[in-house]
């Protein structure tokens, strides 16, 4: 073999051995693609299943304490009616559910307002004692609201308009502005009229009983 022979045969397993160590590299950044591709569809199917199950949860939840209020209006409902029959008053019952809460309302009988008394507190101890019947029955604590005859809705009607007139007078002079003491119920809906009015703000001072919401300019 001359040494022109020798050295084109060595080229050329040389290049054999490129091509081949090219090919594997290729198939080995293949594979390793190949798998991570893999590895993130799994990583993503994973996110995906446990969103899936949050999302259920959620709504597993939501279903849940709707349920559960649904049912304290229920049993509200029977207690109350069983106080009607024995006062031998007349009143629908109407059941529903606002938020984080179960209502129930009594409406239609001429003798309703007896049960709302002054100031709503006949209203007030009727709601405590149907949240206490509520609680035995379910073993929880309720913040079923009750309302008769309209009192409390009509009484949100009257604490909404007030806490925009005093906004707009507060806005207008400069100056605070104090409301009579109120029940926590009630300077909530003052909270929210006064905040749907640029330029002021409300907070609350005093103690219970006696504990008022102030008005002043932002």
């Amino acid at each position: 073999m001359t040494a022109e022979t020798a050295t084109q045969t060595g080229t050329g397993t040389e290049a054999q051995d490129d091509a081949k160590a090219t090919t594997d590299a290729q198939t080995d950044t293949a594979e390793s693609t190949g798998a991570d591709a893999a590895a993130d569809t799994d990583v993503t199917e994973e996110s995906a299943e446990e969103s899936a199950e949050d999302f259920d949860d959620d709504q597993d939840d939501d279903e849940d304490d709707e349920d559960r209020l649904v049912e304290e209006g229920e049993i509200a409902g029977d207690y109350l009616e069983q106080l009607l029959d024995v006062l031998d008053f007349d009143g629908d019952i109407d059941l529903d559910v606002d938020g984080d809460r179960a209502v129930v309302s009594i409406d239609g009988g001429d003798d309703l307002t007896k049960l709302v008394g002054r100031k709503g507190e006949v209203l007030d101890a009727l709601q405590e004692l149907t949240r206490l019947a509520v609680q035995q029955a379910t073993g929880e604590r309720s913040r079923l609201m009750l309302d008769i005859a309209r009192w409390r809705a009509d009484r949100r009607d009257r604490l909404a308009r007030l806490g925009r007139e005093v906004a707009e007078r507060v806005l207008k002079s400069g100056e605070r502005e104090a409301l009579d003491p109120m029940t926590p119920f009630e300077r909530k809906i003052v909270h929210d009229a006064v905040a749907a009015v640029d330029g002021v703000v409300s907070e609350s001072e005093g103690a219970e009983p006696k504990r008022r919401v102030v008005v002043l300019p932002e």
